[in-house]
């Protein structure tokens, strides 16, 4: 049988499978919640599995180093922290549209699989989508939203641009960026109907 066509979101602790990557995202969350006076809350970071006519594609942002695979959809690079610092494999990330990927960390994803959409034109928008993301620097704030550029941000961007509504979509966790793809994503919206 087919699997049915759509969109799913998947939230996942931020680290998840990477010691480091989890360490420095304790102490991120650490201070900032300090600095913002609050508790700390679980990182989230998303990625996305878009399902169209019989096949499985994978979307999501991920570091450079590390990655052997050949053939793993890669269709954006852009700098972590730095512009200077992305001439280097270590500070540059990749955005993937992965046919039949996988996503490493996925069976630790907070509360599975999310359905955001059972429309195969949708699922189509989207993937058509991630190649136009912004490859802005990673851990910046360069498009001013007043909040940092991550995979966060490329997915809430992916699903704002294809049309969904993100109003009701809530992460079980504090996943820093959000806002700035919904942000960029409106005043790419602003700008069509400007020009229209």
């Amino acid at each position: 049988m087919t699997p049915p066509d759509g969109i799913w979101l998947y939230w996942l602790p931020l680290g998840a499978g990477g010691h480091l990557v989890r360490f420095n995202g304790l102490v991120y969350e650490a201070v900032a919640a300090r600095l913002e006076r609050r508790a700390p809350q679980p990182l989230l970071h998303s990625a996305l599995e878009v399902r169209l006519a019989g096949e499985r594609w994978m979307v999501e942002m991920t570091p450079v180093w590390g990655n052997t695979g050949a053939d793993r959809g890669v269709v954006v690079e852009g700098p972590v922290g730095a512009r200077t610092l992305g001439r280097s494999r270590l500070f540059r990330y990749e955005v993937r549209r992965w046919r039949g990927g996988t996503i490493g960390d996925v069976s630790e994803a907070v509360g599975g699989a999310r359905t955001l959409s059972a429309d195969a034109g949708v699922a189509r928008v989207l993937l058509g989508l991630v190649p136009l993301v912004p490859a802005v620097t990673w851990g910046r704030d360069e498009l001013r939203t007043g909040e940092m550029w991550n995979s966060n941000s490329l997915v809430s961007w992916l699903l704002a641009r294809s049309g969904h509504d993100l109003t009701a979509v809530r992460a079980p966790g504090r996943a820093p960026g959000w806002r700035a793809g919904m942000v960029v994503a409106a005043r790419s919206a602003a700008g069509r109907s400007e020009r229209s």
